[in-house]
């Protein structure tokens, strides 16, 4: 399974499913493209077993191991690499940046060299997670090993590349999956017509989350949750405009927002809530654990996010974090991008409204805090269709199987059924 980084504070539902489809007996090796860049990692990757090869990712310090290990396999297997090669010269001209994409195919002949021929890892199937760069990597790495491929795709990765830049990707794996049924429906309009293209959400880890008896109705002064990285598509400012609205409108409430970015980002967060007369009534406790994402989710009144499609096509999927909060007796107020819709449905498991929308954010941001019917009535329908549809034990089963349909080696299972 190849990477971008391993493990990703923001990544659980990938470290989650590495730790249930070994389980169900894959045995797995990950290639990560680049180190943690976190000092802390949630505490299911303890239970991974899963070996991990960091591949160079520095072109200039890397670059040694990367040339010497591509030109011994170019040595071993000349025809294979000039395969490859071919396969990346069209990639090559649509790169915007050339020398990320000889990379790209220097790591997978470092795959292949190092890691299978030196190392002695056994490739019966690549798949990478991400249909941007990871996904590069493992199609390179594949056409080197000549093993068949498949890959993830999410979010950013589908719709701020250009789609001649997945469509070989499409073309040459075996099977695809994706995380929501907008992406599903987006993917099948580009992939070749007889692709498998499977949805599978990520799901979470029902076992974690209840309302532990906690009463439906909420009282001032209330407690308002975002958690989301600081990006132009999770649509922070909305969320900040919305509050300020409500705040000038007297509702009493106390506002944690959870995450962070890019440095500039960060700033500009910080200086919208200062200007928006909001710096006493927010908490900003930065990048922080699952287990105080849940801590705080069991907090909480009410769960905002204003996400909404970036100027550079990107958009959300369904950030897990939503079907967290429905699992805990937190109602969802939210915008309806995406697959959002999938999960929360207007008055019957949310509250939705149209992004970039700060009055209409604040008006059902106010309704799932003051509309007490509607509380309960909202809070068991949403954890019901959270049972329903996002347990990840039953979702990682059924992707297990599908990996199993379409050829890809499970020992555990083999040797069960034997």
């Amino acid at each position: 399974m190849v990477l971008k980084g391993y493990p990703r504070i923001s990544e659980t539902f990938i470290s989650n499913e590495i730790r249930l489809l070994e389980k169900m007996g894959f045995d797995i090796h990950i290639y990560s493209m680049r180190a943690p860049r976190e000092n802390f990692s949630h505490a299911s990757v303890k239970e991974i077993r899963a070996k991990v090869t960091y591949l160079p990712e520095s072109m200039i310090w890397g670059l040694p191991a990367l040339l010497w290990h591509n030109l011994r396999l170019v040595l071993r297997h000349p025809r294979r690499y000039w395969k490859c090669v071919k396969l990346m010269l069209p990639r090559f001209r649509l790169a915007p940046k050339k020398h990320t994409w000889v990379k790209h195919l220097l790591q997978g002949g470092y795959i292949m060299q190092k890691s299978v021929i030196d190392d002695g890892v056994d490739l019966g199937h690549l798949h990478g997670h991400f249909a941007h760069t990871p996904t590069t990597v493992t199609m390179y790495a594949a056409c080197l090993a000549d093993v068949p491929f498949s890959f993830t795709a999410h979010a950013k990765d589908i719709y701020t590349q250009d789609p001649r830049r997945i469509a070989d990707k499409l073309d040459l794996a075996r099977f695809v999956v994706t995380c929501t049924r907008y992406n599903a429906a987006h993917l099948r309009e580009i992939a070749p017509a007889d692709k498998p293209v499977h949805c599978v959400y990520h799901g979470i880890n029902l076992d974690l989350f209840s309302p532990e008896g906690r009463a439906p109705e909420a009282a001032p002064p209330y407690r308002i949750l975002t958690v989301a990285r600081f990006v132009e598509k999770k649509g922070i400012d909305t969320i900040l405009e919305a509050l300020a609205l409500l705040r000038r409108s007297g509702l009493d409430f106390r506002f944690t927002l959870v995450g962070q970015g890019k440095k500039s980002f960060d700033r500009k967060v910080r200086a919208w809530i200062d200007e928006l007369g909001l710096a006493d009534v927010t908490d900003m406790p930065g990048t922080i654990t699952h287990d105080q994402v849940i801590d705080l989710l069991h907090e909480a009144d009410c769960f905002t996010l204003g996400c909404r499609q970036a100027a550079d096509g990107d958009r959300d999927g369904i950030p897990n974090v939503v079907a967290e909060a429905m699992a805990t007796g937190v109602p969802v107020a939210a915008t309806d991008i995406s697959g959002v819709p999938e999960l929360v449905a207007h008055e019957r498991t949310g509250l939705l409204c149209p992004p970039d929308n700060p009055a209409a954010l604040a008006d059902i941001i106010r309704r799932a805090l003051t509309d007490q019917e509607l509380r309960r009535a909202v809070i068991p329908a949403a954890r019901e269709k959270v049972r329903a549809v996002f347990d990840n034990k039953r979702l990682i089963r059924d992707l297990g199987e599908i990996y199993i349909a379409h050829g890809v080696p499970c020992p555990g299972r083999d040797a069960e059924q034997a």
